[in-house]
């Protein structure tokens, strides 16, 4: 019977957050789609320049995922006044941030396109698109904030709508205004970018809503932002910002390796690009799974039940295995023969996406397997640190610097530089195997 209640609560948990996880994947693909039709610079500034809000992204999956280390544990406790002001804690950090990178995106876009590009082709198209995108990034930073803070309290729901709606928006949008649809001026990369921010206003509209009108849980108010409590900020500190620091090294090294590509020339960003988006595709349902297991063991071990933690952490396991194999055939059965078929590309971006499609088949299950050790199991427990270790030495000490050794030392082709920019998933897996049966995750952190 438990065994029984323990699926259900991990279904009711994981499809909603797949699903608002692949619809956050299709708003990208959307772009890649609509860019890659109207051309191979367009494609590829529009993907060089959402690196910016990609690492703003990253910044506040990290702060959100940290803060329900703490909020998950806490509703094991229903102590929900001090969920409340784990959550103006993190709504002060999101505004903040979101703040520095809209400012930066206005005032030095060049400088920001530079970082991943030298081509003036692909500089001149992404200009425009920072600065209309750099609006969205304070709505962006406040909308990922309360979504992800309030699924820890298995409130799942409301992201997939909230994001499904903004899906509708983006798409509609970005095909009026890219292509000059219904009489507008066709505007490339900087429709793009007007159809994102009108999707993250949606959002913000949506979630104001619901947070009057629905939110029974918890009394999220505007004065949260003022809240001090100088031990729960520590706490905050303790176990959040490994997470942060953790998601921001992981997704600066996935940002460096885009610019990496970026020197490699058009045909690798762009065949790059369909190809990180195709990874995202496939790993939705991982990632979900990931977070269930973070919302699920959480609770688990706040209620004071270590070793029921213990049981259902290898669940998960072997659930992140089969989800892991069922992504890699996913992607080598019905993603590569699509984009191969769909995309219009020159001859070598074609050619390397599909060399690039096939390595990304296998390594899905390793990707899948790392997910729920590092953002599932660890950080249920408050063991977040080791997760910074895990990323900083496989993503920079092999990925970063041995892709770089591989592109512009040796020389190798783009395929085989990515294999070794992918590697990294296979080096952390035994370690992460160590930690988990070492059992120094099964901790109650709460106060």
């Amino acid at each position: 019977m438990e065994k029984k209640q323990f699926y259900k609560m991990v279904f009711a948990l994981v499809l909603p957050m797949a699903l608002q996880n692949l619809i956050n994947v299709g708003v990208t693909a959307a772009d890649v789609i609509m860019l890659g039709m109207v051309g191979e610079t367009a494609l590829s500034a529009g993907s060089l320049a959402n690196q910016v809000s990609f690492i703003l992204n990253i910044l506040m999956l990290g702060m959100s995922s940290g803060a329900a280390v703490l909020t998950a544990q806490y509703w094991g406790k229903k102590d929900t006044e001090t969920i409340e002001k784990i959550f103006g804690i993190s709504m002060r950090i999101a505004v903040a941030a979101g703040v520095v990178f809209m400012a930066a995106a206005l005032l030095i876009p060049r400088q920001l396109m530079l970082i991943f590009t030298r081509e003036e082709a692909i500089i001149a198209a992404g200009i425009p698109y920072l600065k209309i995108v750099a609006f969205s990034y304070l709505l962006m930073a406040v909308n990922m904030t309360y979504l992800n803070l309030i699924r820890s309290v298995e409130r799942v729901l409301v992201g997939m709508v909230t994001y499904a709606v903004s899906l509708c928006v983006n798409v509609i949008f970005n095909a009026i205004f890219i292509f000059g649809l219904f009489g507008f001026p066709a505007m490339g990369t900087a429709g793009a970018a007007l159809g994102t921010l009108l999707a993250r206003v949606t959002e913000f509209i949506i979630i104001l809503f619901y947070n009057k009108r629905c939110n029974d849980i918890l009394n999220i108010r505007l004065k949260l932002l003022m809240v001090r409590d100088r031990q729960l900020t520590r706490d905050f500190v303790h176990y959040a910002m490994p997470v942060i620091i953790n998601e921001l090294v992981w997704g600066s090294g996935m940002a460096m390796l885009s610019a990496m590509m970026g020197h490699l020339g058009s045909a690798a960003v762009a065949a790059h690009s369909v190809t990180q988006t195709s990874r995202q595709l496939a790993m939705v349902v991982s990632l979900g799974l990931g977070n269930a297991a973070a919302i699920v063991l959480g609770k688990t071990l706040g209620e004071g039940h270590p070793q029921r933690a213990k049981v259902q952490a290898g669940r998960f396991i072997r659930l992140a295995a089969i989800v892991g194999v069922i992504g890699a055939v996913f992607i080598l059965l019905v993603v590569r023969p699509a984009v191969l078929t769909f995309m219009v590309m020159t001859p070598e971006a074609s050619r390397y996406l599909g060399y690039m499609m096939l390595i990304l088949s296998y390594f899905c299950v390793f990707q899948s397997m790392g997910t729920i050790f590092i953002v599932g199991i660890f950080r249920a427990g408050g063991d977040t640190r080791i997760g910074l270790i895990l990323d900083f030495a496989g993503l920079w000490g092999c990925a970063v610097f041995l892709g770089c050794i591989a592109a512009f030392v040796l020389k190798w082709p783009v395929p085989a530089v990515y294999v070794v920019i992918s590697f990294d998933e296979i080096i952390k897996l035994p370690f992460s195997v160590i930690r988990y049966r070492s059992g120094r995750w099964l901790k109650n952190i709460t106060r």
